[in-house]
């Protein structure tokens, strides 16, 4: 029973070859529809990977831009603001450098004077030599000595 299927089998690729170079052709277009695939899908990921690090550049280019930008900035206020560009300006607006006769002080009851925080006494912790552990108050020589008490008494 299985041996008249198989005659039938040759019969019928004896009889169409053409049957055989359709598989070969079936079978070579099937490559190369999966190769044009997977190079398809390489050149997809190695385009978005090339996109992406260009904008990278981008973004890189963007923030020295501002850098820069804030630097220049920096040094147009530092200009703007130096003591002889401030007294220029100052003159021009009808300003004049105070004679000390002319000041004018203030007295307000009840005020007092803020005191810098960095220049007060810091209350620093009173330290007795009891409050120091024994290890920090004796001496190396007390310490092999001790040590050496130690080993003799262990060895008897």
């Amino acid at each position: 029973m299985n041996i008249p299927n198989v005659n039938h089998f040759i019969h019928a690729y004896k009889v169409a070859p053409w049957r055989i170079q359709r598989q070969w052709i079936g079978s070579t277009l099937l490559a190369v529809v999966v190769l044009a695939m997977v190079a398809t899908l390489y050149l997809d990921v190695t385009a978005k990977a090339a996109i992406a690090g260009r904008e990278i550049q981008d973004l890189n280019a963007g923030i020295l831009a501002s850098q820069q930008v804030s630097a220049d900035l920096q040094t147009e206020l530092a200009t703007l603001t130096s003591v002889s560009v401030m007294e220029q300006r100052a003159l021009e607006l009808g300003f004049r450098p105070m004679v000390p006769e002319e000041a004018q002080y203030l007295i307000v009851p009840g005020y007092a004077a803020p005191k810098p925080e960095i220049l007060a006494a810091v209350p620093l912790p009173q330290m007795s030599a009891s409050t120091f552990p024994p290890e920090y108050s004796e001496s190396l020589l007390d310490w092999i000595d001790e040590k050496i008490a130690i080993s003799a008494r262990g060895i008897r």
